[in-house]
């Protein structure tokens, strides 16, 4: 039996598609399914977000990947393809391709499409990152709209930068460029991701592309699942294999930088930095042992981390470690070790059995 297990809620995964559907009830769900899933498991989440109406993925392998399991949704590439090579795949399995640059148009007008097409052009409205200078959309429309050469347009794009801070206004500045760059252009828009559909009403359009939200994280700063009733998809587990009682003064793992303050039970947990949890967690980031928070002492190792038992008196080896998810928010650990959860929950390594809850 593997001492580390990461357990996936299907039933919280299809609660927070519904929390996604009720706030946006007139907008389609593009769910962003990246990232294995955000480590959740690719296949396994699509499956489970059977009410979705189409998946966004970042490369190529892992639209290719959906359909060989099955899928016939719309999968649309978030990145676009860069290559005639990787044009002729999209086209194969029937992708949408979200277009951001002269020479992915370029690369279409070059290429006798053997199959309709349908893209995406993407403006970048303030996120500098991919995207067209909005004064360049209706230029690039014409040339995507040109009768009988295969694309169909299915619309623009744009992205929010700031929208995890509700008191940012860089959101409003960006939804204003976006409307007046696409204005008298047919089209549908998408513009909202998590924090979008969550805080900014503004960027509810024709698709919604949520990510981090379904699977239980809150989209702001220093917010919680549990402030926007989402419920944590992933929790990750392990167990106690070992309890040494310990002098004041002794020191804790790699480099002593803990020591006891006073004779203590300190516990050993079967998971570490090789299992996906975090390297620089310090000293006091949470630790749930049974139902009960202890503290992380001294470093984090590969296989192992050190936890205080002072509060549990009745601990014993074999006892269950929640490192995070259902009763301890991956957002509290990520802010305690200098991170954000998105890394947490895709730095999951392979060796951490997976385990599916249905109930």
């Amino acid at each position: 039996m593997r001492r580390t297990q990461v357990l996936i809620s299907l039933p919280a995964l299809r609660h927070n598609l519904q929390r996604v559907r009720e706030t946006v009830p007139q907008s389609r769900i593009l769910a962003a399914v990246k990232a294995n899933g955000y480590g959740h498991g690719l296949e396994r989440v699509a499956r489970t977000l059977d009410a979705a109406d189409g998946f966004g993925v970042a490369r190529l392998s892992e639209a290719v990947a959906l359909r060989k399991a099955g899928e016939t949704r719309p999968i649309v590439l978030l990145e676009g393809v860069f290559d005639a090579e990787e044009l002729g795949t999209a086209i194969h399995y029937g992708f949408e391709l979200v277009l951001h640059q002269a020479y992915q148009i370029a690369l279409l007008e070059q290429a006798k499409l053997s199959s309709p097409l349908a893209v995406w052009l993407k403006l970048d409205t303030g996120m500098h990152r991919l995207g067209f200078p909005p004064e360049q959309a209706r230029e690039q429309f014409q040339r995507l709209t040109i009768p009988g050469q295969g694309i169909e347009f299915r619309g623009f794009m744009t992205h929010l930068a700031n929208a995890d801070d509700r008191r940012d206004p860089t959101t409003t500045e960006q939804l204003k460029r976006f409307n007046l760059a696409t204005e008298g252009m047919a089209g549908a828009h998408s513009v909202a991701n998590s924090a979008g559909i969550l805080g900014w009403p503004d960027s509810h359009s024709d698709w919604v592309r949520p990510g981090i939200m379904l699977y239980g994280v809150s989209p702001f700063l220093g917010g919680t699942g549990a402030d926007e009733n989402l419920r944590p998809v992933m929790t990750l587990k392990s167990q106690i294999i070992a309890i040494n009682q310990l002098q004041k003064g002794d020191a804790v793992g790699y480099g002593g930088t803990w020591r006891c303050s006073e004779e203590m039970p300190v516990g050993v947990v079967a998971i570490g930095y090789g299992d996906g949890y975090p390297r620089h967690a310090p000293s006091g980031t949470p630790v749930l042992v049974n139902d009960t928070r202890v503290q992380l002492v001294g470093r984090v190792s590969m296989d192992m981390i050190t936890v205080d038992l002072r509060g549990c008196p009745d601990v014993a080896v074999g006892d269950e470690v929640t490192l995070w998810g259902e009763g301890l928010a991956v957002e509290e650990i990520a802010a305690a070790s200098g991170t954000i959860a998105y890394e947490l929950l895709c730095g999951v390594t392979q060796r951490v059995q997976s385990l599916e809850l249905t109930e």
